[in-house]
């Protein structure tokens, strides 16, 4: 532990309890899916909610906390794989989840912290990790999916933190299971299984490559994201958490308006182009820029593709599993950096484009054949996850909505988040090897 950490504000946990759901449930075994099964995919989403004192209608803190722990035990009934343990199946074929109610953790906890502690980056990557203290390193030794840690802040505000595996359900899935858990809290819903809206949907099956006719040769080749590259700059020694500064940058409806309209007016891209697309874009090329990569390092930048509405038939309203494929956008690093803004979102807007349904089942044939090696080469690489559009924001427990957002961990994985109050908006967040942070703000606030 480094002489900062040591000095960091406490957080004091005073309860960690298991809370199984509050009806029986199913008892049986679950198979995930190709998808879900994915090695990449077993880690945990964290998020984490700040909320602000003297929002809560009355209620005091023990309320709050019963009236949380309640709701969680009822929300597990109709997501009662949540509750359940994830293991790989006897035949090794993919993942599978023994539902047997076991229950998801909770944890009360108390913090020297304050609201206005959370208006800018964390001071290291990890400064915010006790908010979410049980730290599910490796989900199938027999670790709980969901962990929920409330954390009573000392102005009086309270800090929510989240951790879903992602073996079991992807961003909209998890934050499904969050809106329905809120409005159970809140008395917004009553409990009854015929008032969840959208209803939770498993059918894995849905994207197994049982459906599919698989192909005589491999199509790993034809997916960059699994492709290894010429590591040209010790890429991933770079990354130590000791090295990286985590930042926090804010870019403003009109700040992404010029971003746009930096791109040359005669070009259809300013036309056609999204505000992801050219924002990240902008940050890769930011990036790449501050660090000074050889001419012919070869980069890609891994973002998640929601594939709900690509795939035919279109998975059905309530889908919680893992409905998203890795667009991969890719190119040298002297091509990222000395051409304009325009090629690199060009770049990103074909890599989204690419996603159909063929695509999709070249994925899940190719995790399917392949299995371990179907794992993505990070050297060179730029992981962004839009967080911006999954609904976080609007999330409350009856302490009104949350005034920040943020991953529990900033590491070297680049969050695009929504704005308290500004919902054209976009706050990012990424750690940045501390040798490179001020050249890649400076190229970050040059619009």
């Amino acid at each position: 532990m480094t002489a900062m950490a040591r000095s960091a504000p406490e957080v004091q946990v005073k309860e960690a309890v298991l809370i199984t759901p509050s009806d029986p449930t199913a008892n049986h075994l679950l198979k995930l899916s190709a998808v879900d099964s994915q090695l990449f995919l077993r880690f945990t989403i964290e998020y984490l909610l700040i909320y602000r004192p003297l929002r809560f209608n009355g209620m005091d803190r023990d309320d709050i906390t019963a009236r949380v722990k309640a709701a969680l035990g009822r929300a597990l009934v109709p997501y009662y794989p949540l509750a359940g343990r994830v293991r790989v199946r006897p035949d090794g074929s993919c993942l599978e989840v023994v539902c047997r109610g076991q229950g998801a953790v909770f944890v009360e906890a108390t913090a020297d912290f304050t609201v206005s502690d959370f208006e800018k980056a964390p001071r290291y990557v990890t400064e915010w990790r006790r908010f979410l203290a049980l730290e599910v390193a490796d989900v199938l030794q027999g670790a709980p999916p969901l962990v929920v840690q409330l954390t009573w802040l000392s102005d009086g505000a309270a800090a929510l933190g989240f951790g879903f595996s992602h073996c079991i359900c992807d961003g909209i899935g998890s934050v499904e299971f969050l809106n329905l858990f809120a409005q159970l809290a809140t008395g917004r819903r009553n409990g009854s299984s015929a008032d969840f809206k959208p209803k939770p949907v498993w059918q894995r099956h849905l994207l197994d490559k049982t459906p599919f006719t698989l192909r005589q040769q491999p199509t790993q080749l034809l997916h960059p994201e699994f492709n290894r590259v010429t590591d040209h700059c010790k890429f991933m020694s770079r990354f130590t958490p000791d090295k990286l500064t985590p930042t926090s940058v804010t870019f403003d409806e009109w700040r992404l308006n010029e971003l746009k309209h930096s791109i040359n007016p005669t070009s259809q891209l300013r036309l056609l182009c999204t505000t992801f697309e050219v924002l990240s874009a902008y940050i890769w090329k930011s990036w790449a820029t501050a660090l000074d990569f050889p001419p012919q390092q070869n980069l890609k930048l891994l973002f998640s593709v929601d594939i709900r509405h690509r795939v035919k038939p279109s998975l059905p309203t309530g889908f919680y599993g893992n409905g998203i494929v890795l667009g991969c956008a890719q190119t040298t690093a002297r091509n990222l950096t000395e051409k304009g803004l325009a090629y690199a979102t060009e770049l990103i807007k074909e890599a989204k484009n690419r996603v159909d349904n063929n695509y999709v089942k070249e994925v899940v044939e190719s995790v399917s054949l392949n299995g371990a090696s179907c794992v993505p080469d990070p050297v060179g690489v730029l992981v962004l996850s839009q967080w911006s559009r999954l609904g976080l924001e609007m999330v409350d427990f009856g302490m009104g909505r949350p005034v920040h957002l943020a991953p529990v961990c900033t590491d070297r994985y680049c969050i695009l988040l929504p704005v308290d109050d500004h919902s054209r908006s976009v706050k990012v967040m990424l750690a940045v090897p501390s040798i490179a942070v001020d050249k890649y703000l400076d190229l970050l606030s040059d619009v």
